[in-house]
């Protein structure tokens, strides 16, 4: 590893990899891409990029995030993983996404090999996680509403095989949380959800990113080279003539680029979510077994003694900054605990220990759900344009759940130059955008 000018930079003389993309011609120089964004969508499309570049091609990949890994949005992810909605129905191609969600998931594990390791790339670690990546205790989300009871027991009959819903009374729900309250009697478990460390696992797949160039150097077939630019893009035009293909992945920033200003049907949205604590003397652990809690406010739980609430939801606003001032952690507070308490009465006894904040990009609501765009925006951005612009954004709230199918799509329709790889629902929206 080389560390120069705020770049982290790999090189390797391999292309360790088989795929059946096909490619024009593979040149000597090596093909140029810029990856917009180290959150979620980017770190997965680069990880991709790398993984599916067909052997022998000669590749550079430069990830502008002027925050690092993990500053924006996706890294204060309440990290609560699963492929349903609110109504516990799966989700448009929830299949497709918990799968590749679970491989990178791994792939993030398997790259972490120490504590130390973590800390080198990340210069922080959350050891109320116990040193893990992820915690795998299950999701509870209790039915509140009657109305909808019989519409969230359909929903649960066509569950995914692999994350399955339980539908469990009273009795069941207060051994996973004791004193949980139950207004209907009724709850829906989901013992295969996950709790994901957002910012932990963001640098474990920048890891296996940097780890996939070093493994790709004993082959001796190309060169792959990855490096970390700590800076920001403010117009795609500074990009013009540098690079094969830029992918932008720069979630609601993706709308500041006065290329794309005005042109993405998408909505901003800040939500805090606070950090609470319980205080030394009260004796009662949440227990090790307890799964987190969905309902109008959830519960992504750390520890035994730790736990995130969220979410708050500022519609229209332009506030990208993580920071919470005093003001704002107080209104969340007010807002934030009522509901929680409803559910998990215990929560009273917590204290606040923190608070942060990102903004979502929200997308437009189809008939299949709020869908992400992706495609190719060159017919927006005008004619005459030296390389391929690709978007992938619009993630809002299911950053974590849809990165990993979404980033392989979008890596393999730009290693391929074609956008027929993506399905038509996740292009659509250009229609309305697209220049003759």
């Amino acid at each position: 590893m080389v560390l120069f000018d705020s770049s982290i930079s790999l090189l390797t003389h391999s292309a360790k990899l088989s795929s059946p993309l096909r490619l024009s011609s593979l040149s000597h120089r090596p093909l140029r891409y810029a990856v917009l964004g180290a959150g979620f969508a980017g770190l997965s499309v680069a990880w991709h990029l790398l993984k599916e570049s067909p052997k022998g091609l000669n590749l550079h990949i430069d990830l502008y995030d002027e925050m690092g890994i993990g500053g924006g949005a996706s890294g204060v992810s309440g990290g609560l993983l699963h492929p349903y909605s609110p109504k516990v129905k799966l989700l448009w191609r929830g299949a497709e996404c918990w799968k590749e969600c679970m491989k990178l998931l791994s792939i993030a594990e398997q790259a972490v090999s120490s504590e130390e390791d973590l800390v080198s790339l990340s210069g922080e670690f959350d050891k109320d996680f116990g040193g893990i990546l992820d915690r795998r205790r299950g999701i509870i989300r209790p039915a509140t509403n009657m109305k909808t009871l019989n519409v969230l027991n359909d929903n649960a009959k066509n569950c995914l095989a692999n994350c399955k819903i339980e539908i469990i009374d009273k009795n069941a729900a207060e051994k996973l949380v004791p004193h949980i309250h139950m207004p209907f009697n009724l709850a829906f478990y989901m013992p295969g959800a996950i709790n994901v460390n957002s910012k932990y696992y963001l640098n474990a797949l920048f890891l296996a990113c940097q780890n996939i160039v070093k493994e790709l150097s004993a082959s001796g077939f190309g060169k792959k080279n990855l490096c970390l630019q700590k800076k920001s893009v403010y117009e795609l035009h500074e990009l013009e003539g540098e690079y094969d293909a830029v992918i932008i992945c720069l979630g609601a920033k993706a709308d500041l680029l006065p290329e794309l200003a005005g042109k993405l049907p998408l909505r901003t949205c800040r939500g805090v979510i606070l950090h609470l604590q319980l205080p030394d003397n009260i004796g009662e652990d949440y227990p090790d077994h307890g799964p987190s809690i969905l309902s109008d406010a959830w519960l992504a739980i750390k520890g035994n003694r730790s736990l995130y609430l969220g979410s708050t939801w500022e519609w229209k606003s332009r506030n990208s900054s993580s920071n919470v001032s005093t003001d704002e952690a107080s209104d969340a507070l007010q807002e934030l605990l009522p509901k929680a308490s409803a559910i998990y009465p215990g929560i009273t006894s917590w204290s606040f220990a923190g608070a942060r904040a990102g903004l979502r990009a929200m997308p437009p609501l189809t008939p299949h759900g709020s869908l992400p765009l992706l495609g190719c925006v060159n017919n927006i951005l005008g004619n005459d344009l030296k390389c391929k612009y690709w978007l992938l954004g619009g993630l809002g709230s299911r950053g974590l759940l849809y990165h990993g199918w979404l980033g392989k799509l979008t890596a393999e329709a730009v290693l391929s130059c074609n956008e027929q790889i993506i399905p038509s629902e996740l292009t659509s929206w250009k229609n309305k955008y697209s220049r003759s």
